[in-house]
Parts: structure tokens; sequence; C-alpha cells
């Protein structure tokens, strides 16, 4: 269900600099009006707001991601292995997202994200299990950054990740990816699910980790955590608890 940990991953890449003029390059390639990129992953488990969606197994990803740049306007598509629906008693072993939006700055210091995501789980099958509604699911997000740091709140349109009568559920995410060193960037993560009509399924989650551009592939290591209920986020498959605190390892490639 998410994307965080590419978008970490990438975000290594980039490191903000400021030089005299004399020291800058001759001349800087404009960027393409439309860009297209595709991207791939595997990850030793695929944790989405911090609850584990492989039953803590690895995970394959990978997407695509096209950009108007003079407008910010973009869309895309992203997709995973998954265990979660089917552990459920439902069917299908993969998530897809498809989603669109603007992005753009609000001033020199402050730029935005809104948008629209869209995950869905075909044939899942979760409207047919007692106690589960569809898991299809919807959200409207919008993001302000500031400089390193961001603040994010997504909102459920319909029911959420198959929760019962879940319509209205919301999500608030704050984090930082910080510059340590050449290739290297600092990771920081907390955020708060509040599941509507659920207060036993809500719960709060954190991420520190680390990425590093190595040229050919991107690394990430991660801790992370919930204090989630454990009944409420034990695998079905095997009861082990979906959000402990644990180690993940991602190595992504941009195309």
């Amino acid at each position: 269900m998410n994307k965080l940990v590419l978008v970490a991953a990438i975000s290594a890449a980039f490191v903000c600099g400021q030089g005299r003029a004399e020291d800058a390059p001759a001349a800087v390639a404009a960027k393409p009006d439309n860009e297209t990129s595709f991207n791939a992953a595997v990850v030793s488990d695929y944790r989405y707001r911090g609850i584990s969606q492989t039953r803590l197994k690895p995970a394959l990803q990978g997407g695509l991601d096209f950009v108007n740049n003079p407008t910010g306007v973009y869309a895309g598509a992203w997709l995973s292995t998954i265990k979660w629906t089917k552990d459920a008693g439902g069917d299908g072993d993969v998530e897809v997202d498809i989603y669109a939006g603007k992005r753009g700055q609000v001033s020199e210091a402050v730029s935005y994200d809104i948008g629209v995501l869209t995950y869905v789980y075909p044939s899942n099958d979760l409207k047919n299990v007692r106690g589960f509604a569809n898991a299809d699911t919807i959200e409207i997000y919008g993001q302000l950054g500031f400089g390193p740091a961001y603040i994010k709140y997504s909102h459920a349109v319909t029911n959420l990740f198959g929760f019962v009568d879940s319509k209205n559920s919301g999500y608030v995410d704050v984090g930082a990816n910080i510059a340590a060193a050449e290739g290297v960037t600092i990771n920081l993560h907390a955020g708060h699910q509040k599941v509507k009509h659920n207060d036993a399924s809500s719960y709060t989650d954190w991420k520190v980790g680390a990425t590093k551009d190595f040229g050919v592939v991107t690394g990430a290591l991660a801790v992370i955590g919930t204090n989630a209920d454990k009944t409420a986020y034990a695998s079905p498959a095997n009861g082990k608890f979906l959000g402990k605190t644990a180690l993940q390892l991602t190595i992504s490639k941009v195309f």
C-alpha cells in the first residue's frame, strides 16, 4: 500500500547545494515537458503504514510514473505482491495502486502535493467474508513540504482496506528526508491511522532509516514499528503480529 519506501530511496539521490555563480556548470540541461520513468524493487517485508502486507515476508514491487513538468501534473501506477487479502479469507495476491495529482511551490520555501490514490486488490472477494468489506480503497491526499520535512494527510472516501463502515478514516504522516553524506539520506517518519468507527484498529507507526544511492541501485535500511493492537493486527494465517518492530531492507532501481 505505499510507495513511501521507494520515494525515500529515490530521494537519497537528491542533495541540495549552493555555490558561487562562477562555480556552477556553464549550462544546465532543461527538463523535458513530459517525463516517464519506471521503477522496480525487492523488499524484505512490505510494510504499509507500519503493518506488514506480506505476512512479514518479502515482496516484489514495480511501477511507472508520468509528469508534465511545466504544470506539475502527474499520474502513475504501482504494483506489489501481497498476502493479507488471502490470509483474511478472501483471494488475490497483488495490489495495484493508481494515482494522479499536482505538485508545485506555494513559495520558495514551501511545496505542495495534492491528489487522489486508488488501491485495487483484484479478485480480493473480502466483501463475501464475514466481518470484512471490499478491500479496494480510494483516498484523497494533500501534502506540504518545508525543505527536507513534510506533513501529509490522507482521507478515505470509501471503506478503508476492508474495514466495515470505515469511510472517512484518515492518516496523518509527518517526516523528513535529510541529506547526511554523499549519496546518503536519513529517513524519519511518524504517522497515525484513525480507522473510523473502529478505535481498536487505530494506531501510530514510525520509521527511522537511511538510504544510499550506489549508482546501479539504491539501498534502504529502516527500523519500522507500531503501537497497533496485537489482536487486531495478528495474521490470520499464523497469528504473528503484523505491526511488530523489525528491520526492513529495500533494493530499488529507477529507469
